[in-house]
């Protein structure tokens, strides 16, 4: 495994959608996520980490040590019996939960760290596992602590910079779905959801304490990080989430390991507002992003990306 990084990031994410729905709420009959309260629009950090993964999926195809652990029609089990192996010990998904601690006990008492070769192996093997951590229900029932690797990166809720007015739009199809409908009417209606435009500020972290201790999250993980970040939607078009694009990456890059200044300040740096006379935002172009960087605490530098 390559060395770990040695620097503390923090960093911002300013992306855009037009006539799309960046992130849909299954609890509301897939409508534009939404703060009741403010009106700002939502999007999960879920969302956006499943979009790096795949982008990741899709540059590496599987390459060894960027296979991706949480993906879909890859049953968890089978990876996590992938490291079990390591240990000699197979079939440890469909085992009991008392029948995989006699096993790893035993081989405890050969001499085997089933621990930390298990933990090692998922991190390797695995570059989502590396990055932003995962609960393994199969090391979780043996009671091991490898079972819940934190990742060294984390990102929030990206939220809009103005409140969002999500639009419902009426659609016609002429494919029928049956062939006693079609005998009846020629066309059959439909809806979806759209943001007609919005901004969104999503800020992340990155820390290089964990990914020492726990991960070996290492200095080509971040910068495929970085690459990710930029291209997460370049290779996720699809009609229901319009023209969507990374707009700006500023990352702010500390000269230790556990960093220079609190988060919140670097944070605070970075100023998105509309320009003179745009009330309706329809564009990127109708905003000024800014970042203070005269304000920046001593020990941290700021790159802008995009």
């Amino acid at each position: 495994m390559s060395e770990a990084i040695q620097n503390r990031y923090e960093f911002v994410v300013l992306f855009d959608v037009e006539n799309g729905n960046p992130n849909g709420d299954p609890d509301a009959g897939n409508l534009p996520r939404v703060d009741p309260e403010t009106g700002y629009g939502l999007v999960t950090d879920v969302c956006l980490k499943r979009k790096i993964r795949n982008y990741v999926e899709t540059v590496k195809e599987d390459e060894a040590g960027y296979r991706i652990y949480i993906k879909e029609g890859v049953p968890l089990n089978a990876s996590d019996n992938a490291g079990f192996l390591q240990t000699g010990i197979e079939g440890a998904a469909a085992m009991k939960p008392e029948d995989l601690k006699k096993a790893i006990k035993k081989r405890e008492a050969e001499g085997v760290d089933v621990d930390c070769q298990v933990r090692d192996f998922m991190c390797e093997n695995f570059f989502d596992i590396r990055t932003f951590g995962a609960v393994m229900t199969t090391m979780v029932k043996g009671n091991l602590n490898c079972g819940q690797v934190r990742g060294p990166v984390q990102l929030g809720f990206a939220r809009s910079i103005d409140p969002i007015v999500p639009q419902e739009v009426t659609i016609t199809r002429v494919a029928i779905t049956t062939e006693s409908d079609a005998e009846k009417k020629g066309t059959e209606m439909g809806r979806k959801y759209i943001v007609p435009y919005a901004l969104y500020r999503c800020e992340g972290y990155v820390s290089a304490n964990l990914a020492r201790k726990d991960t070996g999250f290492s200095q080509a993980d971040l910068e495929l990080l970085w690459q990710a970040v930029l291209n997460m939607f370049e290779h996720d078009r699809s009609a229901a989430r319009g023209k969507m694009a990374v707009r700006e990456l500023i990352v702010f890059r500390h000269d230790s390991e556990l960093g220079c200044a609190p988060a919140w300040k670097l944070f605070d740096a970075v100023s998105v507002t509309k320009k003179e006379g745009v009330v309706n935002p329809r564009a990127y172009g109708d905003y000024a992003v800014c970042v203070n960087e005269a304000a920046l605490p001593a020990g941290v530098t700021c790159t802008r990306m995009g």
